[in-house]
């Protein structure tokens, strides 16, 4: 099996955010985040604020052209659903948004969005929690910046420490002792919906905490497998659903625990894909999908039959080509398989070189070695 961990390696630090990307993202969520928190009006409302998503995640890959890098904020509230309209919840918002985002925001069906020269947000506003969660939301658990690819332990208990908040021996302390408490369960949270008129349950922490888990199933493996997968997606020319988070959702329900290699992981959730979902596309259905956090939500719900099966069909040419790569013994005919699925991004394996007559093929992307510029 051709797994060409280097290959994958240089391949994922190309689809990645770059160092800039990821700098824009913080200045934008952090800017935001530390308004929201000084603005009279707003703040005596707001209770916590927190990263959800993709960045969150760290599932997210790189934007193509010229479509800029995008971060979810959610803003958790002392607003009372039983109380007040989701309409008018997301009209407490506007004042602060023309003052420090005039003509950059746009209202949205379950949020605002805010589009900035280097960076896109989503800003998400819940309603009041109950007491017993107060608690939790406020924790840094909650409120750190890190990532999952970041913070390896993140874990949802109080006492978690950030990784750049460990520097002393204190904090050390504190956050042996509090990864060895149980950690919390979730509370669905509230989000006004202003389609529908009426507040929907949302569960963003239980996903970080499925992803989480499902990474460590597969060996680490797991969130590299994501970004791979929607990187070949992001290939296609149509922006037809599904897309975002439901293809996150797929990869997940796909990819098989227990894999010892990205390659792995690519080649078996599409095939996974194919085999489970093959009688929903003969039946011309779409599955039911049922959210991490809140089972009654189904992920797929907004994606009709013809885009399904559209996006079955691109999965079934995609899961061929994927194989033949995985089984190609040649390190270069492999390589060559591979950019065939996922682009010019996946590195062009060198040309053999002459040695003594015969060739010697190379089974990894060069490197420059020793020296001050190594």
């Amino acid at each position: 099996m051709a797994t060409l961990p280097t290959y994958f390696s240089d391949f994922l630090k190309d689809v990645r955010p770059t160092e800039n990307q990821r700098n824009d993202l913080r200045q934008g969520h952090s800017t935001l985040r530390r308004r929201l928190r000084e603005d009279e009006d707003l703040a005596p409302l707001i209770v916590s604020d927190f990263l959800q998503g993709s960045y969150r995640r760290s599932t997210v890959v790189r934007p193509k052209g010229d479509k800029r890098s995008d971060v979810d904020i959610i803003v958790v509230t002392r607003i009372s659903k039983d109380e007040v309209e989701p309409g008018d919840a997301m009209g407490a918002f506007i004042p602060f948004l023309e003052k420090h985002y005039k003509d950059k925001w746009r209202v949205q069906g379950r949020s605002f969005g805010i589009e900035l020269s280097y960076v896109e947000m989503d800003l998400v506003i819940t309603a009041a929690p109950s007491e017993s969660e107060l608690g939790i939301l406020e924790q840094k658990a909650v409120t750190s910046d890190d990532s999952l690819g970041e913070a390896t332990d993140w874990r949802l208990v109080k006492g978690w420490i950030p990784p750049m908040e460990r520097a002393t021996f204190a904090n050390r302390l504190l956050l042996e002792k509090a990864l060895q408490q149980p950690e919390w369960k979730t509370v669905p949270l509230w989000i006004p919906d202003r389609e529908i008129n009426k507040w929907d349950e949302t569960d963003p922490l239980a996903q970080i905490i499925w992803t989480r888990d499902k990474n460590a199933g597969c060996n680490g493996y797991y969130l590299s497998t994501v970004q791979a997968i929607k990187w070949w997606r992001r290939g296609f020319e149509d922006p037809a659903r599904p897309k975002g988070y439901p293809v996150e959702h797929l990869i997940g329900d796909c990819c098989t625990d227990g894999i010892g290699s990205v390659a792995e992981g690519v080649v078996l959730t599409l095939e996974t894909f194919v085999s489970r979902y093959a009688f929903d596309v003969a039946m011309k259905r779409v599955p039911f999908l049922p959210d991490h956090g809140v089972p009654t939500h189904d992920v797929m719900g907004r994606v009709s039959t013809s885009e399904f099966a559209e996006f079955y069909a691109k999965v079934e040419a995609a899961a061929q080509i994927a194989r033949e790569a995985y089984d190609e013994p040649d390190t270069t005919k492999s390589a060559n398989r591979w950019r065939d699925l996922f682009g010019s991004k996946f590195p062009e394996p060198p040309a053999p070189v002459s040695k003594q007559g015969g060739f010697t093929q190379r089974d990894q992307v060069t490197t420059p070695a020793g020296g001050r510029f190594a």
